[in-house]
């Protein structure tokens, strides 16, 4: 399953600190969140699924400086790219703050093929 992947590939890279969707409460940076925010339907004309899926992966890193999250985005892209899977760096990566827990976040897309049948 591609959360499963992505998840054993990228936790050493934020401290075994990666959450989907969001990190719990008093979870101390830098982590990194990931949800899948769309993607593209796998069907054959005849209307059956293909042994395929498609998600567009949205990944952010959140750290107490822009640097420390930029330089995490910037490890996590290298390692999706060594995903087994057939991965797709969707556009640079967007800087974000959040001024209530004066955190700086670094947000990266990846668009993720695999294979439903292995």
């Amino acid at each position: 399953m591609i959360e499963t992947k992505l998840v054993t590939q990228l936790k050493p890279i934020v401290g075994g600190k990666m959450f989907a969707d969001v990190a719990p409460s008093g979870t101390v940076g830098p982590w990194a969140v990931y949800q899948q925010v769309g993607g593209k339907p796998t069907q054959y004309v005849e209307q059956a699924m293909a042994p395929l899926r498609n998600g567009l992966f949205q990944i952010t890193v959140w750290a107490t400086t822009r640097s420390e999250a930029t330089m995490k985005s910037l490890l996590i892209e290298r390692e999706m790219l060594k995903l087994d899977m057939a991965v797709e760096v969707v556009g640079s990566m967007r800087a974000t703050y959040e001024p209530d827990t004066k955190l700086h976040g670094a947000i990266q897309d990846f668009s993720i093929w695999e294979n439903t049948d292995e």
